[in-house]
């Protein structure tokens, strides 16, 4: 990734399958139990603000949109799609127990084809992505009082090694 990370990079959040938990904070959060899933805030459709992009961010995708959905027996799916300003749609599924388990994923892996989630409160949850077996990035969604905004924090390093974090702005759609 360089300095000034692609689209791919900064913005395949959820779905892109998905990480491996590698840090020891990590591991250890895995033990903690997840949310009640019936009422979680979380569940739903959810769209990026566009407008609210970071400055550095690089050329926008003309849309992209996440699903949370409770599957049933402690399992979450997420869907993601970002459409690319021509048009072309990259499609992301992965299944999750909020646990920190990795578990792999389907359709796009430019970005990543393993994730881990876990929710240590109701309105957070923490997303970490591996490509091939190594660290990709860690993508932490946390959800506004109201249940309306949906926010990624997504940490990544520069190509140059240098810590970075983005911020990412989402609205619940109907």
């Amino acid at each position: 990734m360089s300095s000034r990370p692609g689209r791919r990079a900064a913005i395949l959040l959820v779905a892109i399958p998905l990480g491996i938990a590698t840090s020891p904070a990590c591991a250890q959060a895995g033990s903690a139990s997840p949310a009640d899933d019936s009422s979680s805030p979380f569940l739903g459709r959810w769209e990026l603000d566009l407008r609210r992009l970071p400055d550095d961010y690089g050329a926008a995708p003309k849309r992209v949109t996440y699903a949370f959905a409770d599957i049933g027996a402690g399992k979450w799916r997420s869907t993601i799609d970002v459409t690319d300003p021509d048009d072309r749609v990259r499609h992301m599924v992965v299944d999750f127990r909020r646990d920190g388990t990795a578990v792999r994923g389907g359709g796009d892996t430019s970005e990543a084809d393993e994730a881990a989630f876990i929710s240590p409160s109701p309105r957070v949850l923490i997303m970490n992505l591996a490509k091939e077996r190594r660290p990709g990035s860690v993508r932490v969604y946390t959800v506004s009082d109201d249940g309306g905004e949906m926010t990624e924090s997504a940490a990544s390093v520069t190509t140059n090694g240098a810590p970075m974090i983005r911020r990412f702005h989402y609205r619940r759609l109907p």
